[in-house]
């Protein structure tokens, strides 16, 4: 007899799938195409645009977040190359993980299943908030696997990552209700206002929304090893900083902690974006896409030199 619970869980991830493909697609030229990975009898999953060929461009979203944070980015990257949004365990489209505790290891694992399964050879990683964290982890563990990182208002583990991890949610929420009320689009809105409910509607999505957030903090003392055992790979990066959101104490420290991860690349560059909040990809998109091209460039001309 087959297992019931599952083939609701079924159900619903196929619902959403269907709804966050449909609102990115109404925003991005050239509509996205869905893509999906078998991790052990689970289904990890993503949209992607642009062409099938060149060097990809992986989206790491932030803590407890769907690929639809990407929305206001896709429309910028689509004619750069293959871009890649996709959803954690748990979070948007992609199935839940059956294991008991949530760990490091584990989505960096995904994120490196993922790029392997793009057969395209390394990958740009553009990583929001915790997002960032993790495509530093790739980095520094899998080096092979990625060609450059722009990291958006990334997280650090010396400054309250679970405060900002918390934070996200409302920041989140506030975007897609501002994106759903937009009078230039009110069409577009309502499809993504309706994939974002569907994104956090049943229990297993918001499950996974708090075992990230409570990673987010657990994770403090591995992260700080991490970071200490390994640097990061000799390609370029780009860290960007928000100047909205928090006290102006706390965005200093903030600040400070993030340009400490370009000082410590071989190739870093910090860039704070004036009137950004920490959803900088909302507020400038332009921003992010200018430095996702110029992080992309040298990998570009490596491949098409091997061709």
């Amino acid at each position: 007899m087959p297992n019931q619970g599952n083939s609701r869980t079924g159900r619903a991830v196929g619902g959403v799938r269907e709804l966050i493909a449909e609102a990115l697609a109404e925003r991005t030229p050239g509509g996205v195409r869905p893509g999906e990975l078998d991790r052990g009898g689970r289904a990890l999953r993503w949209v992607e645009t642009g062409p099938g060929e060149g060097v990809p461009i992986v989206l790491v979203a932030g803590c407890g977040e769907s690929s639809l944070t990407w929305a206001p980015l896709l429309p910028e990257l689509a004619e750069l190359g293959r871009v890649v949004a996709y959803d954690r365990a748990g979070l948007g489209a992609s199935a839940p993980d059956r294991a008991p505790r949530l760990t490091l290891d584990a989505q960096v694992e995904d994120l490196a299943a993922l790029v392997r399964y793009l057969d395209a050879g390394p990958a740009v990683l553009v990583g929001h908030s915790w997002g960032g964290q993790l495509a530093q982890l790739l980095a520094r563990q899998r080096p092979e696997l990625v060609a450059g990182l722009v990291l958006v208002d990334p997280a650090h583990e010396e400054f309250s990552p679970r405060a900002i991890a918390l934070a996200e949610v409302a920041l989140l929420r506030f975007s897609l209700l501002r994106t759903a009320i937009a009078p230039t689009a009110p069409d577009r809105g309502d499809a993504l206002a309706r994939a974002g409910a569907a994104a956090v509607a049943r229990p297993y999505q918001r499950r996974a929304v708090l075992a990230e957030h409570r990673l987010t903090g657990r994770a403090v003392p591995a992260l700080r090893r991490r970071r200490a055992a390994a640097p990061l790979p000799e390609v370029p990066v780009t860290v960007l900083s928000a100047t909205e959101g928090l006290p102006r104490s706390l965005r200093a420290r903030f600040t400070a902690a993030q340009a400490g991860i370009a000082a410590g690349a071989d190739r870093g560059v910090h860039t704070v974006v004036p009137g950004a909040g920490h959803y900088v990809h909302a507020d400038r998109p332009h921003v992010v896409a200018a430095a996702v091209r110029e992080v992309s460039a040298p990998a570009r001309i490596a491949r098409n030199a091997g061709h």
